[in-house]
C-alpha cells in the first residue's frame, strides 16, 4: 500500500468516525433503578435529558434511599452509553483500539 493510498484510507475512516459520534450524540439509552422508580436517559455523548421519578420513589423522610436509586440509575445510563459509544466505534475501527475513543 502507498503512501497515497493509506491517506485515503485515513481519511475515509476520519469521515466514518465523525458520522458515529454524530449518531453517538442522538442516540439516547436509558438507566433505571429500583425496578424503574428512577430513570435517567442520556445521550451516548453523556449528556442527560432526562430524569424520571415515581411518586413512590420520593419520602421526604427517607431521601438517601432516592439519593442511591439516582446514582445507580445515572450509573446504569453511563455504562448502557459506554457499551453502545464502544460497539459503534469498534465498527468503525473494525476493533482496532484508539486511546480517547473508547
Amino acid at each position: 500500500m502507498n503512501q497515497a493510498q493509506m491517506m485515503a484510507q485515513v481519511k475515509k475512516m476520519q469521515a466514518e468516525m465523525e458520522k458515529a459520534q454524530q449518531e453517538l450524540a442522538s442516540t439516547s439509552v436509558t438507566g433505571a433503578a429500583g425496578g424503574s422508580a428512577v430513570e435517567i436517559t442520556m445521550t451516548c455523548d453523556y449528556r442527560v435529558t432526562g430524569v424520571k421519578v415515581a411518586k413512590e420513589a420520593v419520602d421526604p423522610s427517607d431521601i438517601e434511599t432516592l439519593e442511591d436509586l439516582l446514582v445507580v440509575a445515572m450509573n446504569d445510563a453511563v455504562a448502557k452509553a459506554q457499551e453502545a459509544s464502544s460497539s459503534r466505534m469498534s465498527s468503525v475501527t473494525g476493533g482496532l483500539r484508539i486511546p480517547g475513543l473508547m
